[in-house]
């Protein structure tokens, strides 16, 4: 079953980062809202991952969605990481992104891809979220800005155990299916060419945006069409910079891309849209992609995705960005289609 064929009520998902406490510590009440939130907009497809706050994100995802019917909707989580029970006295800091979850839960967090680890990740994972079967599962990180020049190794390491293991859950039927969950094309390249398993998709956060995609338009989307591996796409507003945040690749922005959204800002501005708009629809137009999956911790950000998806974006608009250099020239455009 592929992943399009999968999705309830649209491409649109929700992807629950910041429930974990990213970057800030967020009241329990407002997360929880927030997922409510994203159900009453007809948000039905969720992904999480045990890193999130050291397993925050799936629990409080899980005392929502565990509420309702399973069959109404559809749920991804992760493996690679373990969620040991000791707990640690300062904040875990990640490769490049550092200490994004310091106001997570204080459990010790460790690598792990083996067959075994992803088994009893996925069986962790049931237990935070209160229900019992996850759709999509997605290997964490086997990239280059958490494990740096041994993202090699690694890598071999999850091909060998659980890339293997959820291939098998998926022939049993115990999950829909699987794939990478990364913030680099490298890894999602390097599996395409593996002939001994079968990906069935992969999760691709901040390469796929309308300030960072030629390199997976060029690398990446041939070969994931070529392979009939569909691509979820996180980090459409590249960590807030495109939604009025300050963050770009989970650090502050810097000057050249502040300008770049400021041109796009102009631009949209112009013709009485909004960036998320822009941003949101940019992504959905290429056809590798069948789902989107910003993150959000407030619930008038869910209403502002569900509505940005429904505006028009006049033509002008693409015709502007294209031939200002701000997209690239070979980006599919919803005035493409």
């Amino acid at each position: 079953m592929t992943i399009k064929s999968s999705l309830l009520n649209g491409p649109l998902g929700f992807g629950s980062a910041p429930l974990g406490n990213m970057f800030r510590d967020i009241p329990e009440e407002e997360a929880l809202s927030t997922v409510e939130a994203a159900w009453a907009a007809g948000t039905r497809y969720f992904d999480t991952a045990p890193f999130y706050g050291s397993g925050l994100s799936e629990i409080r995802l899980g005392k929502v969605i565990s509420k309702k019917n399973r069959d109404d909707y559809v749920l991804s989580t992760k493996v690679g990481r373990a969620i040991l029970d000791k707990l640690i006295d300062g904040p875990q800091e990640f490769g490049e992104k550092g200490t994004l979850f310091k106001y997570g839960r204080k459990n010790e967090i460790i690598y792990d891809y083996s067959a075994d680890g992803t088994k009893k990740s996925i069986e962790d994972s049931l237990k935070r979220l209160g229900v019992d079967r996850i759709d999509f599962v997605w290997i964490h990180d086997i990239a280059q800005d958490f494990h740096g020049n041994d993202w090699l190794s690694v890598f071999e390491t999850a091909h060998k155990g659980a890339m293997r293991a959820l291939d098998k859950l998926r022939d049993e039927g115990v999950i829909k299916g699987w794939g990478l969950g990364v913030n680099k094309i490298e890894p999602v390249e390097r599996m395409l060419s593996l002939d001994d398993v079968n990906p069935d998709g992969t999760l691709l956060a901040g390469r796929y945006s309308l300030l960072d995609h030629s390199e997976s338009l060029r690398k990446l989307m041939p070969t994931a069409k070529k392979k009939n591996v569909q691509l979820v796409i996180g980090g459409p507003y590249s960590s807030g910079v495109l939604a009025g945040g300050t963050h770009f690749e989970y650090s502050d922005a810097p000057k050249a891309i502040i300008d770049k959204v400021t041109e796009v800002k102009n631009i949209a501005q112009s013709h009485n849209v909004s960036v998320k708009a822009v941003a949101l629809q940019f992504v959905l137009a290429n056809p590798a992609v069948v789902s989107v999956i910003p993150g959000a911790s407030k619930p008038e950000r869910i209403i502002e995705d569900h509505a940005a998806l429904k505006e028009i974006v006049p033509d002008d608009v693409w015709s502007e960005l294209r031939e200002g250099g701000l997209v690239d020239h070979e980006a599919p455009l919803p005035i493409d289609k």
